[in-house]
Order: structure tokens, then sequence, then C-alpha cells
């Protein structure tokens, strides 16, 4: 192991009004490593790099950085200093050129005009570093999510950075982006870059990193090596606790002929988007989808919440065709939908917890006909409680909460209005272990009283867990259905592979 020690955080102390979020946390960086920084939302993982990066001004402790105490006075600071940051929410200007992105600041000039010419070929010179061959000149809104932050990764190398910090880089990424971005994270490693990278995916950290940090409540736990530090330790260090084993989650299994069908959708198809797609879903099951992002999940779960229109196929409710044209018209039929992109389509940052909870129903009844702010504060509290929602109480703004009660929030908003069928997109996307066996538990036993569930996840292991049956999705089409006696990992590989689960 290179113990060539670049950056040194020691006893790094940050307080909020009422929060202590930082006691004597600690961080030591080596050149020439992948290093996981972990902890459950709240631990103190966001807090510890924005006082290294200049966001937050530290209360107390010590930043030692090539050797020489630094105290960043703003992000811009510590750029300069050689320290780059990329966030899960990519921070570039989506309508300016792939290559103005690139050098946003710093464009090479021609005595007072820019010199595109140099600029764009330039820019070509480094994305090719990393195997990226674009056109520079389009807006970078033009391309994906991933390519946009292998951009970002190329800017913040390109600014001479001597670390690299990467904030849930893999979040929004299929299995083949995830491969190409840990190309490049090695090629860094390689040339001596010691990078940060925080995620809420264990397997990609054993796959990446060499070294392992554990921040619980804002302190450090301590510093391992990956490869002397099975996975289930690092969950216990992150929780605090022994972690009862997510595999003992189990679902209630009851006879099909016990089922309500409530849900069916006959080669529905949307033009340019899904085809030919079948769907039984029954009162109190969890019908689970698998497939790689892009396959066609959330199309399919769009679809059955009137987000996207179908163009050929049928859908029936209770046996009964509907047209669904609007989330409207399946909120009308007790159809309830959780968005993948909670930041974006889930909460309102700046409203209350009970604003956002009440939400749905404000809408279902239409905004002339005002909830009374009492029935809103009850309401409110009711779900709070049931789901077990951190806040000191519901007028809290949401945005302050972590994000796995950002999640439950989501959730208590649509179980408000009373579903028969909710729709989860990645409900545990982007939130720590614990919170994230807590929405498991809490899916299981919504459907032990009756709701029935779509449950789409990334993550194959969980849908098995949760699922009487998985629908696997493959470019964009249904290409098998498993029951739950047939679960195996192997099994769903391969159907998304190329062969089907007959």
């Amino acid at each position: 192991m290179n113990d060539n020690v670049i950056l040194t955080m020691r006893d790094i102390e940050m307080n909020f009004p009422g929060v202590r979020a930082l006691k004597q946390a600690s961080l030591v960086l080596r050149q020439g490593e992948v290093h996981a920084l972990m902890g459950e939302n709240g631990a103190g993982k966001s807090t510890m790099v924005k006082c290294l990066t200049g966001v937050y001004h530290k209360d107390s402790g010590e930043i030692t950085y090539e050797g020489k105490k630094i105290e960043p006075t703003n992000p811009q600071a510590a750029v300069e200093m050689g320290i780059s940051t990329v966030y899960q929410e990519i921070n570039l200007c989506p309508n300016l050129t792939v290559a103005e992105n690139i050098f946003i600041g710093r464009q090479p000039m021609k005595g007072k005009i820019v010199d595109w010419k140099a600029m764009n070929s330039r820019s070509v010179d480094v994305l090719a570093r990393f195997s990226i061959h674009i056109d520079v000149t389009r807006p970078l809104a033009t391309y994906s999510v991933a390519i946009q932050q292998l951009v970002s990764i190329a800017r913040a190398v390109d600014v001479s950075a001597k670390i690299l910090i990467l904030d849930e880089p893999t979040s929004s990424l299929d299995e083949y982006e995830v491969k190409k971005l840990f190309d490049i994270m090695r090629q860094l490693r390689s040339e001596g870059m010691a990078i940060v990278f925080i995620t809420h995916f264990l397997d990609q950290v054993y796959e990446i990193s060499d070294r392992i940090t554990v921040l619980r409540n804002g302190e450090l736990i301590g510093e391992y090596e990956v490869k002397n530090f099975p996975k289930i330790d690092l969950v216990t260090k992150m929780i605090g606790k022994e972690l009862s084993n997510l595999s003992a989650i189990s679902r209630v299994e009851k006879k099909e002929e016990e089922k309500q069908v409530i849900v069916e959708a006959d080669d529905v198809s949307i033009t340019g988007s899904i085809s030919d797609v079948n769907i039984t879903l029954r009162t109190g099951e969890v019908l689970g989808f698998a497939g790689l992002l892009g396959s066609g999940r959330t199309e399919s779960a769009e679809l059955l919440f009137g987000v996207q229109k179908a163009s050929s196929g049928q859908i029936r409710v209770k046996n009964k065709h509907v047209n669904l044209r609007s989330p409207s018209d399946a909120i009308k039929h007790k159809i309830a939908f959780c968005p993948e992109d909670r930041k974006r389509d889930g909460i309102i940052a700046d409203l209350s917890v009970r604003e956002n909870i009440i939400l749905a129903i404000q809408a279902r009844q239409g905004l002339l006909k005002k909830i009374p702010l009492k029935q809103q504060q009850e309401i409110a509290d009711k779900y709070i409680k049931m789901l077990g929602i951190a806040t000191p109480d519901s007028e809290k703004k949401i945005g302050e909460l972590s994000g796995g009660n950002q999640q439950k929030v989501i959730l208590a908003r649509w179980l408000a209005t009373e579903p028969e069928v909710l729709i989860l997109d990645e409900p545990t996307r982007g939130i720590d272990v614990g919170a994230k066996s807590e929405i498991q538990r809490l899916t299981l036993k919504l459907c032990e009283n009756g709701l029935s569930l779509v449950f789409i996840s990334s993550e194959i292991d969980e849908v098995m867990r949760v699922s009487n049956k998985i629908v696997v999705m493959r470019d964009r089409k249904k290409v098998g259905e498993i029951d739950s006696k047939d679960f195996s990992q192997d099994r769903i590989l391969s159907t998304i592979a190329g062969g089907e689960a007959k």
C-alpha cells in the first residue's frame, strides 16, 4: 500500500444551530489510492467534504495538504490548490457546449477574444485521454447523464487536480457506464491521483476501493483496508449495531387464487419507448422489475401512472378497460407513484414535511377546496408516526431531512391518498443501509395489509428480497417473468443478458 500521505483532516468539528455535524472527525488520504468515505445519511460525509473544499468553514481541527496547513476559503480556492469535486447532481451548464463546460472560467484567449479553435481542440485532447470521443461543439445537454458525468471528471482532472472527490458518481449510470468510470478511476489512480469515492453501492466500494473510512453520527469509526474488511463488518460499523441480515426480510406468500387481479397491461406499447409489455398485478402482491438502466422499467411504471400514454394495447383496472391519459386519471383509479428522482420529481425542498405530505390529497380534491390546517397537521402527524420519519415536527423543511426520511415523506404523501396500487421506482436509491432495510420492511408490511406494489430497483438482490414475481426488461421489452420459487441472481442476469426465463 502506498503510504505517501497527501492530505490529513484531523479532529474536525463542525456545528450548525442545534446540530453537531462533525465531532473530531478525521480522514487520511494517500496518493495513488481510491479511498471510500462511508456512512449512513447524516453520518457527516458531505459535511466533511464541504469543510475540505471551502463550502463550510470548520469550527476547529486541522487540514494538512502536501505537508502544509490549509484553510480553503471557498470551492474555487480548493480547486486552485488541486482539490476538485464532482457531485451527484452535475453542476455544469447544460446549455453550453462540452468545450465551454470544460474550460469555463479559463478559456484560451487571443487577446480579448476567446480562441474557440484552441478551446475545442484542447477539449478533444482532454476527453481523448479517457477514450471519450464526442463532438465537443454540441451542447452538453444533448449527451447522456453518463457522458455529462465523465465531462465533469475530465474538467476536474484538467485543472491540475491532485485530489478528486466523487460524490455518488454512479447513481445514474448503467453497468457499462460504471465500468467505464471505474476504468478512468483506475487510470487516474495509476497516475498518482488520490480519489475520494462516496457511494451507497457496497459492491462498487469493494470493486474499486483500496481503503475505507467509516463515519457515524459525525465521528470517525475507523479506517480499514478493503481486502481485510468483510462487507458485513462495514455495514455493522456504519449503523453501529449488529445488522439483522436483510435476507431475513421475508414475503408472505399467498396462493395465487386468493388474490384478485387488480391491474393488467396487455401488449402495451409506447411509440419510440417500450413495446408489447404484458403485466399482471394482484392484490397484496409485489411485482418487481429488474433490468439495466434504460431497459424500460421506468417507462413501464410511468405508463401505469399516466405519465406516458399507450400508443397500443390495453390497460385494465379491476377487469375494466381504462384510458390513463394523465396522473390525475391514475389517481382516480387509486394508483400512486413514487418517482425515481425524488429531488427533481418528488420533494419540494423549501416546503415543510406537512406541505409535502398533503400535496397529492390537495391535488386530488382541487386547489379551491383547501384542506384545513388542523386536518393537514393530523394527516402529517399520523404518517410521521406510522413511517417513523425522523423530524422534530411536521413544519421542518423536507430539504433539511436525510435522503431516507425524504423518501418516507414521499411514501406518506401517497399512502395518505389511500391507494390500492403503489409504484415505487428506485425507492432506496441514495439512502443508507439502515433506511434501506426500513423501506423494504415497510413495503412488505403494506402488502400484508392488501396494498399492491410495483417495485423497481437496480439492485437485483433487493428486487428478489421483496418481490413475489419479477418482470425482467431488456431493450425496452419484457423478456421474462420469474416466480419467487425460481429466484436466483444468475437466472435474472442471464435473462437480462439474452436468455429468456420461461
